[in-house]
Formats: C-alpha cells, structure tokens, sequence
C-alpha cells in the first residue's frame, strides 16, 4: 500500500479505498492465478512455496541411491546414443566410477539395488544399434 491510514479514519474504509486506488491503477490486473479457482486442496503445508519453485524449476528431490539409478538409466541412454565408442566407454566409465563409490559408501536410504555396467557389452550393443540404424539409412 501506497501511504499510512491517515488518524481518524475508519480502517475498513481507508482499506477499500486503497484496493479501489490499487484496481484503478492496474495492479491487479496479471497476479498469477486471478480469476481462476481456488484449488480444492487446502491444507496448510508451511513448504509450498519450495515445492511450487521446484516444480516450476523441473527440480526433484530423491534419496542418492534412487538419483544415482535414474542418472545411471539416462547414462545408459546417453551412451546408446553417443557419435563414437571412445565416448560410450567415457559415459560407461564415468557412471560406473559412481556407482561403485556409492557401493562402497552408501548413503541412508533405499538400497541402491544397481550393480556397475559391464563396458564391454554396452559397447557391443552400441555397434549393434548403429549397424541398425546405418541399415536402415539413418546414419
């Protein structure tokens, strides 16, 4: 609000006259949500404003065994993808260099119930999808 409520003044009307004032001026006109429902969901968590940003952001928070799964299945696929075997054997081996550490040192939490890839067959099943993908005329 725009000033202090002058004395004598009732304080329910110096209030509509300050949301009148603030309406005049537009500055009611794009607030996130206007004009839709409240959602049903009501309950009172003191974290939603983290939880909204977080989602907002595409961020998520996994105990490090289930982080390090979804990293090592995105690894996985990163390296099935990859232009060279010199970069799926990086891939590989970064990933498993981590999953080995997290074996040694595990963290509180869900066990991590993954073992590390063996290079050999990744790179064998990377020739095999490119020779695919080359018979196929996509290379």
């Amino acid at each position: 609000m725009t000033e202090r409520k002058p004395p004598g003044v009732p304080f329910e009307s110096w209030v509509e006259k300050e949301i009148r004032d603030a309406q005049g001026r537009g500055d009611f006109d794009r607030l996130p949500g206007a004009g839709k429902p409240l959602p049903d969901d009501m309950t009172y968590d003191e974290l939603w404003w983290i939880k909204r940003k977080m989602a907002r952001e595409g961020l998520s928070v996994l105990p490090p065994t289930l982080a390090l799964r979804k990293e090592a299945e995105d690894a996985l696929a990163a390296a099935y993808a990859a232009p060279s075997e010199r970069i799926v054997r990086k891939i590989i081996a970064e990933i498993n260099t981590k999953i080995l550490d997290m074996m040694l040192k595990p963290p509180p939490g869900p066990p991590l119930g993954l073992k590390r890839y063996d290079v050999e067959e990744v790179v064998h099943e990377w020739r095999r999808r490119r020779a695919a993908r080359t018979a196929a005329g996509h290379e």
